[in-house]
């Protein structure tokens, strides 16, 4: 492999995609024009990341070009020819959607459909990769019947334990506009695989997390979480007694198995990518477990009306992605994960302290 473009080259995933394929050697194309910013305002400024990046790295190269630009895009692409094409460009929540729905279905299905033409037109032997997500399920999976522990929902019965797998279905759902959005161009993505042949996987990924996330309340679970507990802020749990369960994948396992497909393609075809019942957690466990890591008590609120759409327990089923890719398998742990954004964070903190 010897040319990677990277959508959202300044957000979590595609920066860790930056990182990790410029240490292997690979010429890297990031693609990023701080939309995150325009979604979430200065709170998710990405600039930092590409800072950060910039000085890091020995083979990277960044463009600030917006995906809906589908021109901007035939330029960039027929100039660089890759072999490997990780889109993570998105509008992420499923609250800011409902004030932003075209935008949102211009980013994340429009941007999606011109990234695949193009890459069809100038590069179509090359693997492609989308960043989709568990939202493209809908509600669906709250059909699961639960039980209610002390501190978390869990699934009643033993046949569930390992969670949801690709058979979960996609339609006859409440999404929000967020996951329609993102399930058109899950869809498309997987029709350019089909249709046309060409080497396109699809993840749908759970709480992807790690230092390099820019949480909002809106966005970034456990990034949030740990950035309110430490600045003093208030934190909103919303609903299901704060019990709802998500399972925690880092940054890193989600390049390495990027990676794994990008080795052996398989077109069309779709991966649930979480961290799994070993890295699963709810709110109030993630909260106690903040608490006891940082020393400080988070202040935090109940809004008993729970998010529309939102899942209460979710815990992927990664026994299809471990199948067809053996050599994949999750290496940070929860501990870790929380380790890691909280010493960032940390980090952050005493660069503003010094004006930095």
């Amino acid at each position: 492999m010897r040319k990677v473009l990277v959508t959202g080259s300044s957000g979590l995933i595609g920066s860790e995609a930056v990182e990790h394929f410029d240490r292997k050697g690979c010429e890297v194309i990031g693609v990023d024009n701080n939309m995150r910013r325009v979604f979430f305002g200065d709170p998710g400024d990405t600039s930092w990341n590409l800072e950060r990046l910039r000085s890091c790295t020995k083979h990277f190269t960044h463009y600030n070009v917006d995906i809906r630009d589908r021109i901007a895009l035939e330029e960039l692409f027929r100039t660089h020819r890759s072999d490997l094409i990780i889109h993570c460009a998105a509008q992420p929540s499923h609250d800011k959607a409902r004030e932003i729905p075209i935008l949102d279905f211009e980013v994340n299905a429009l941007g999606t459909v011109n990234l695949l033409e193009v890459t069809r037109l100038h590069c179509p032997e090359a693997v492609f990769v989308l960043l989709s997500t568990n939202k493209v399920y809908g509600d669906a999976p709250n059909e699961i019947p639960l039980k209610e522990l002390e501190t978390r929902w869990d699934y009643a019965s033993p046949d569930d334990y390992n969670g949801i797998d690709e058979k979960c279905r996609i339609d006859r759902t409440l999404h929000s506009l967020f996951g329609a959005s993102k399930a058109s161009a899950d869809l498309m993505a997987q029709e350019y695989g089909r249709y046309f042949g060409m080497n396109v996987g699809v993840f749908r990924g759970g709480c992807l997390t790690g230092p390099a996330h820019s949480g909002v309340e809106l966005h970034g679970f456990l990034s949030y979480l740990v950035k309110v507990t430490l600045s003093g802020g208030v934190y909103t749990v919303f609903g299901y007694k704060g019990k709802q369960v998500r399972d925690n994948i880092h940054s890193h396992d989600v390049v390495r198995a990027i990676e794994e497909f990008a080795a052996n393609p398989r077109p069309g075809e779709v991966y649930n990518l979480g961290g799994g019942r070993e890295n699963s957690i709810s709110i109030l466990e993630a909260i106690s477990k903040v608490q006891e890591m940082t020393g400080k008590k988070l202040n935090w609120k109940y809004a008993a009306e729970n998010r529309k759409g939102d899942h209460i327990c979710y815990i992927t089923n990664l026994s299809k992605l471990r199948s067809h890719f053996p050599k994949w398998s999750i290496t940070l742990g929860l501990n870790e994960i929380f380790h890691q954004i909280i010493e960032d964070h940390f980090k952050r903190l005493r660069m503003a302290d010094r004006g930095i």
